[in-house]
């Protein structure tokens, strides 16, 4: 599905990753953690490809994306669903507008189609009636959900998840970890999940992949991964991270 050969990307003179070499499983939901800073959120970028590596291979499926230009990409995109951190939902859209908004732009399906779409969209994710909502009378949760049925309405083979967690509270972060789980279930799509919850990455993920300092030190089933004995793994199982002092205790 995805694969990633001898990746390196550079800003200027600063090196942010260094051969990175990673293949994502069709099918599979991939927990990706990191530090702040550590270059995991570079390596969501790339393989959306919103950046190019300088140098490497990326892969998805059959399309080498590398020196992909913006109308190659977009045709790459159609098959990706992306769940932004912060949901990025459009203010002056109504909840339905927003799912609709991919399909109005890259489709030639009629409202009624659309209209159709969204409400099954919506309800795949827990959320009915609310299409004539606005984004501001919806609880952090409720946006995640939206930004979600956004993602899925092309029925994309792959979803991406930049920190789906960041900012709610611990029960709603439970049932945002179990809709990971439902859609790929539900969908059989391919999920990758940019984190720094532990808990997170261990509850949805079936193979965890750290990458520390730019480099991708460890890819490995969860229950392999919790027994690492690399002590700046061992840290970040502590919920701490190691940055340029070494976690103390």
């Amino acid at each position: 599905m995805i694969r990633l050969v001898d990746v390196n990307k550079s800003f200027g003179q600063k090196e942010v990753l260094r051969h990175i070499n990673l293949t994502i499983n069709d099918g599979e939901t991939l927990a990706l953690i990191g530090g702040s800073g550590s270059g995991k959120s570079t390596l969501l970028r790339l393989m959306i490809g919103l950046i190019q590596p300088t140098s490497g291979e990326i892969w998805i499926d059959d399309d080498e994306i590398s020196h992909y230009d913006e109308a190659q990409m977009d045709k790459v995109r159609v098959r990706m669903g992306m769940v932004f951190q912060y949901s990025a939902l459009f203010d002056s859209m109504t909840v339905g507008d927003n799912v609709a908004f991919g399909l109005r732009e890259h489709t030639d399906y009629d409202e009624e189609k659309i209209r159709s779409i969204v409400s099954e969209k919506l309800g795949l994710v827990g959320l009915t009636d609310v299409e004539d909502m606005m984004p501001n009378e919806l609880s952090g949760g409720m946006k995640k959900r939206v930004g979600l049925a956004r993602a899925i309405a092309f029925e994309p083979s792959t979803i991406f998840y930049d920190e789906p967690d960041s900012g709610l509270d611990p029960v709603t972060t439970e049932k945002i970890d179990e809709l990971i789980i439902s859609m790929q279930k539900r969908l059989n799509v391919t999920s990758i999940v940019v984190t720094h919850d532990m808990e997170t990455a261990c509850f949805v993920a079936d193979r965890i992949a750290m990458v520390y300092e730019g480099e991708l030190i460890a890819c490995a089933p969860v229950d392999e991964f919790r027994r690492m004995k690399d002590e700046r793994i061992r840290a970040f199982l502590r919920g701490l991270y190691i940055g340029d002092k070494e976690a103390e205790g």
